[in-house]
C-alpha cells in the first residue's frame, strides 16, 4: 500500500469513527464531501437497521403462514397512512430545527421540537383508538379474506393501538437529524430494532412461560422495542446529551411555533398521504390476485426496503444540509450538497439494482418455498429495481425541497405522478388489460421515474432557496 493510500485509509477510518460517535460538527462550513460523509454514515446505518428488522421480521412471520404474511402486508399498508402524518410532521421538524440550528438559535430549535411532539401525540391517540376498536373492519376494507382476518386482527389491533411509539420514534429522530445529531438517531434505532429482533421469535413462537402468540407476537415485540427506544429518546432530550435540550418548562403550548410547524408540515403530510395512500390502493389491487401473489409482493417490498431505507438515509442527509446552510445564508453550498449527495446515492442504487435483476428468484426463495409466491415476488423485485437510479435522484431532490421547508412542490409532484398517473395506469394495466401483477409493478417504476425527472427540473429553477420557515 502506498503512503498516499495509507493516509487516505487512516483518514477514512478516523472520519468513520467520528461519524458513528457523533462528534460535534459545523455542517455550514468546510468540506461538503466530509459533511455528507459525517451525516450520511449514521443516517444510512439508522435506516439500514430499520430495514434489517423488516427483513428479520418477515422471515419469522413467513414461518407461520401465508395468511400471516398477508396480514402484515395489509396492516402495514394502513400503517403507511400514519407514516404519512409522521413523516410529514418529521419533515417540518427537521426543516425548522435545521434552520434554527443554522441560525445558532438552540432555544428556538427546542421550542419547535416540543410543539412537534405535541402534534404527533394528538394524531397517534386518535388513530390508536380506531385501531383498538375496529381491527377486523380495517382488514376487511383492505380486502382480507375471512380466514386472514380471524388469524391476524390481533396483530392489527396491537400495532395500531400502540402506534404512538411509531410516531414518537419518527418525530424525535427527525429532530435529532435536523440538529445534526444523526448518530443519536442511529443509536435509538439500534436499540429499538435490536430489541425487536431479540423479542420477535420469543413472542411469535414462545419461550418458557411466554406462550406462542403467532403473528400477534410480532406486533407485541415491535411495540415493546419501539417503546423502550422512545423512552431513551426523551432521556436524551431532557438530559441534553445531544445538541438540543428540553425541560419540563418547555412543555407548554406555543401557538406561534405550532402554527408555523403545521404550515410547513401540511405540505409534507399531504405529500406523503398522497404517496402512501396510493400504496394502499395498489395493495388493494394486488389483493384481487389472491394471498400467494399478495405474500410475494409483501416479501419483495420488505426486501426492497432493505436498500431503499439506506438510500432514504442519504436523502435525509441532503435535507439537513439544505436546512442548515439556508439558515446560515449559504444557498449555493446547499445546492452543491444536493447534487453531490444525489450522485453518491445513484452509484449505490445502481449496484443494488443489478443484484436484484440477476438474483431476484434466489432472494425471494430465502423467504418462501411456494412457487407462486417466489415467482411474483421476484418479478416485483426485477421490474421495480429497473428504475432504481431514477429513484436515487428523485429521493434526494424531493427531500431537499422538504429540508428547505418547501413541502408544497413535492406535494404537487406526488399528486400528479401518483394519483393522476400511477393509480389509473396500475388499474388499467392489471385489471382492465389483464396484465395481472406486472401491471402494478410497472406502474410503480414509471411513476418513480416521472417523479425524478420532474423534481430535478423544478429544483434547478431555484425557488426553494427563497423559502422562509
Amino acid at each position: 500500500m502506498t503512503q498516499l493510500s495509507s493516509n487516505r485509509f487512516i483518514r477514512f477510518w478516523q472520519y468513520l469513527k467520528m461519524a458513528i460517535a457523533g462528534k460535534q460538527e459545523d455542517f455550514t462550513s468546510g468540506s461538503i464531501r466530509k459533511a455528507i460523509f459525517m451525516l450520511s454514515i449514521p443516517m444510512i446505518l439508522e435506516m439500514l437497521m430499520e430495514s434489517t428488522f423488516a427483513l428479520v421480521d418477515i422471515i419469522f412471520v413467513s414461518r407461520i403462514s401465508v395468511n400471516a404474511v398477508a396480514t402484515v402486508g395489509l396492516t402495514e399498508s394502513v400503517i403507511t397512512l400514519l407514516y404519512a402524518v409522521a413523516i410529514g410532521l418529521s419533515m417540518a421538524a427537521t426543516a425548522v430545527v435545521a434552520r434554527r440550528i443554522g441560525e445558532k438559535d438552540k432555544a428556538g430549535a427546542a421550542k419547535a421540537s416540543v410543539q412537534a411532539i405535541f402534534l404527533g401525540a394528538i394524531v397517534a391517540v386518535i388513530l390508536g383508538v380506531l385501531g383498538i376498536i375496529y381491527p377486523k373492519e380495517i382488514l376487511g376494507l383492505m380486502g382480507g379474506e375471512a380466514s386472514l382476518i380471524e388469524e391476524g386482527y390481533r396483530y392489527t389491533r396491537i400495532l395500531l393501538g400502540g402506534n404512538i411509539t411509531i410516531m414518537m420514534l419518527f418525530l424525535i429522530n427527525a429532530i435529532f437529524r435536523g440538529a445534526g445529531d444523526a448518530s443519536v438517531a442511529m443509536w435509538t434505532l439500534v436499540l429499538s430494532n435490536g430489541l425487536n429482533i431479540i423479542l420477535d421469535p420469543i413472542f411469535i413462537f414462545g419461550l418458557g412461560p411466554i406462550p406462542a402468540y403467532g403473528v400477534e407476537g410480532a406486533a407485541i415485540a415491535t411495540t415493546i422495542g419501539r417503546g423502550v427506544a422512545v423512552t431513551g429518546q426523551f432521556m436524551i432530550l431532557f438530559f441534553g446529551w445531544g445538541r438540543i435540550k428540553i425541560g419540563v418548562r418547555d412543555f407548554v403550548l406555543n401557538l406561534a411555533v405550532m402554527v408555523n410547524l403545521i404550515k410547513v408540515s401540511l405540505g409534507g403530510i399531504g405529500q406523503f398521504l398522497i404517496g402512501t395512500s396510493s400504496w394502499v390502493f395498489l395493495m388493494r389491487i394486488m389483493s384481487e390476485f389472491g394471498s400467494d401473489v399478495l405474500a410475494g409482493y409483501t416479501i419483495s417490498i420488505r426486501v426492497m426496503m432493505f436498500t431503499l431505507m439506506p438510500a432514504w438515509g442519504m436523502s435525509n442527509t441532503a435535507a439537513t444540509l439544505v436546512g442548515q446552510n439556508l439558515g446560515a445564508k449559504k444557498p449555493d453550498r446547499a445546492e452543491i450538497s444536493v447534487w453531490k449527495t444525489g450522485k453518491y446515492n445513484a452509484i449505490f442504487m445502481m449496484v443494488i439494482s443489478l443484484v436484484y435483476l440477476f438474483f431476484a428468484n434466489s432472494i425471494i426463495g430465502l423467504f418462501s418455498d411456494i412457487e407462486e409466491v417466489v415467482r411474483n415476488g421476484a418479478l416485483s423485485l426485477q421490474v421495480i429495481a429497473a428504475g432504481y437510479i431514477f429513484y436515487a435522484y428523485g429521493m434526494v431532490v424531493t427531500q431537499s425541497f422538504n429540508g428547505a421547508g418547501d413541502t408544497k412542490t413535492p406535494t404537487v409532484i406526488n399528486f400528479f405522478c401518483f394519483w393522476v398517473f400511477q393509480l389509473p395506469f396500475a388499474y388499467l394495466a392489471a385489471i382492465t388489460f389483464d396484465w395481472g401483477p406486472i401491471g402494478v409493478f410497472s406502474a410503480i417504476t414509471f411513476a418513480e421515474i416521472l417523479i425524478a425527472v420532474v423534481s430535478i427540473v423544478l429544483f434547478k429553477k431555484g425557488k426553494w432557496k427563497t423559502v422562509e420557515v
